[in-house]
């Protein structure tokens, strides 16, 4: 007797949940079956049509693609923009138009929100602490009956914090220069930023008005940055404004508009309504307030949210300018009431039927934490990326290159790219190359890009390493050019082995420095975190400077010898070597590991 199976329709690419629900089953029970297909993923995780119909048929359906479009025109979903994968995974009779959503990024005191305020006609800056923004917020102006979506940042490490945490907000980044002081390396990190983002840079070249604005000097120093300018024949629109005289304003909205209608941003405006979390907050006599940004669908004054493990029922919507709203279309930023706790920034939300189904929802997510199948945190290595490659995770390996100088940076860089040309299967891609240590910006564009950081001559800073740690960022580091080389070939042809790797186990301050006859030098310590050991090795960072680097000479606590100090004792530490302490010194000591491949 043949079993007639229940057919089912998948789109490109669905969530753990959404394949559980379609088919009416546990989500737990969706999680097994791609664990036996030697897949993990988690309950929001998105899986592609073809992972997602193995799962369907062993459960007992009969899988069939709603997708329009030609196999070929699908690819690389994953590393595109968020308005990318809604086109991906929505019917493309469902789609509309919807405004742009900008972010302006740059240099501190370039002129950011200076612009911001002429073009939204409202005055914010004034009670800023020194003039610098310090918020996120959201605002719309309108242009030729077409509205514009601004997000302001407080900079670059905001958007790509977000943007770490799995959003993707912005569809076009306007990258402000000042046209006196030119390309800073604030701006240059900025422009690194929104390229690894994949979203268009439109400069606004700002301050024009002033007698020392050098506009050539500009286009010259953002030509060296890679945006050539479209005077010089380039493919970066540059527009000249000035806040302070309101100068070229009209021309930088006609701009937006003329990129937007190229990349031509949608979303099915019937949808139920899904985001981002753009702040929050708590208001006296409101409770909780976040400040979200619908990217796709409409949300309605009484729909039920649910971000992360946080979930309420909407009591009050307001729109940018403080008015109550019934209803936000995508592209729409509002603040809500009614959540029972404290999203954080870059969380994505979205509606479900009621607070019983999000507690339900937030007991099995609890559940399967409980269990052990959160993989969301996993990132790139260059140990694992083949056998990611091979699981068809990743295409491309993203890189972050830093050396100690230009003329070590240019070499090293030309032959990575060499590398990357020579291979037909993987790509290879330099996210960002420069001079210096090792800085949290560059672990925070690691984090959001899944790239590994390699640095030839360099070291990683304090909290860049404790950064690296949380956001399980891989750092290389190479004395020696030919490993790093033959590393990232080995890694790109899976014949890369396990690797050593430095694992930081507690940090000390200097209070004192000993002088003892016939012992030396003994730093008197207090211990601020973790734990210091006898057998450990040891680095002395000097304001953030790394000033030594080598093993534990000796352990003492009060008088007597010990094999650890834990975090709150006082106690003298030798490093064998080094002599020089000073107070305020940081010595932070680890330990160095075997790193296995996952």
């Amino acid at each position: 007797m043949t079993t007639t199976k229940t057919p089912i329709q998948l789109p490109n690419f669905i969530s753990v949940r959404e394949l559980s629900e379609l088919m009416g089953v546990s989500p737990i029970n969706v999680i097994k079956e791609l664990m036996n297909n030697g897949i993990m993923a988690n309950i929001n995780q998105e899986i592609d049509f073809d992972t997602a119909a193995i799962v369907a048929e062993e459960m007992g359906y009969e899988v069939v693609s709603d997708s329009v479009e030609e196999e070929e025109e699908v690819v690389d979903v994953a590393e595109q923009p968020k308005w990318r994968q809604v086109l991906a995974s929505e019917k493309e009779a469902n789609l509309n138009a919807r405004p742009p959503v900008i972010t302006m990024l740059g240099h501190v005191d370039h002129g950011k929100t200076s612009l911001l305020d002429i073009i939204r006609e409202a005055n914010v800056q004034e009670g800023e602490a020194g003039g610098i923004t310090q918020h996120i917020g959201a605002y719309q102006a309108e242009k030729n009956g077409q509205l514009i979506t601004f997000l302001d940042t407080p900079g670059h490490e905001a958007f790509t914090a977000m943007r770490a945490r799995g959003a993707q907000a912005t569809d076009i980044a306007i990258l402000v220069v000042a046209a006196d002081d030119g390309v800073m390396p604030q701006t240059r990190e900025a422009a690194d930023h929104a390229r690894a983002a994949r979203v268009p840079i439109i400069v606004a070249m700002n301050k024009i008005d002033l007698p020392t604005a050098n506009p050539n000097k500009v286009y010259q120093q953002l030509s060296e940055i890679d945006l050539v300018p479209d005077e010089w024949d380039g493919d970066t629109m540059v527009v000249p404004v000035s806040a302070k005289e309101k100068l070229g304003i009209d021309d930088l909205l006609e701009g937006i508009l003329l990129v937007a209608e190229d990349i031509q941003p949608r979303a099915n405006h019937s949808a139920s309504a899904t985001g981002t979390v753009l702040e929050a907050r708590v208001e006296r006599g409101r409770g909780i307030m976040a400040t979200v940004l619908v990217q796709n669908g409409t949300l309605k004054h009484g729909d039920t949210l649910l971000i992360g493990e946080n979930y309420g029922r909407i009591k009050a919507m307001f729109d940018f300018r403080g008015k109550k709203t019934k209803l936000a279309g995508p592209s729409t930023p509002v603040s809500v009431a009614g959540l029972n706790g404290m999203p954080e920034a870059g969380d994505q939300f979205r509606v479900v039927k009621s607070e019983k189904e999000a507690r339900k929802i937030v007991a099995e997510m609890e559940e399967q934490d409980r269990l052990g199948q959160t993989s969301s945190g996993r990132k790139v290595s260059l140990e694992d990326f083949f056998n990611r490659l091979q699981e068809g995770e990743s295409k491309t390996l993203n890189l972050i290159v830093k050396a100690d100088v230009q003329g070590s940076l240019e070499p090293i860089v030309n032959s990575l790219q060499k590398i990357g040309a020579d291979n037909e299967e993987v790509s290879l891609e330099i996210l960002l190359s420069n001079t210096g240590n090792i800085t949290e910006f560059d672990v925070m564009l690691a984090s959001a890009s899944d790239a590994v950081i390699l640095g030839f001559n360099v070291e990683a800073d304090p909290i860049a390493r404790n950064a690296a740690n949380s956001e399980q960022v891989q750092i290389n580091t190479y004395k020696i050019i030919y490993k790093l080389f033959e590393d990232v070939e080995k890694a790109m042809k899976g014949m890369l082995a396990p690797v050593y790797a430095d694992r930081v186990i507690g940090r000390a301050e200097i209070r004192e420095v000993f002088r003892i006859r016939s012992v030396g030098a003994i730093a008197g310590s207090y211990m601020r975190t973790g734990e210091a050991r006898r057998n450990a090795k040891a680095r002395l960072i000097r304001q953030n400077k790394l000033i030594f680097d080598g093993r534990v000479g000796s352990l003492k606590h009060h008088a007597d010898n010990v094999r650890e100090v834990r975090t709150g004792f006082e106690f003298g530490v030798s490093l064998d070597g080094w002599s020089d302490y000073q107070k305020g010194d940081i010595i932070e000591f680890f330990v160095t590991e075997r790193v296995e491949n996952e």
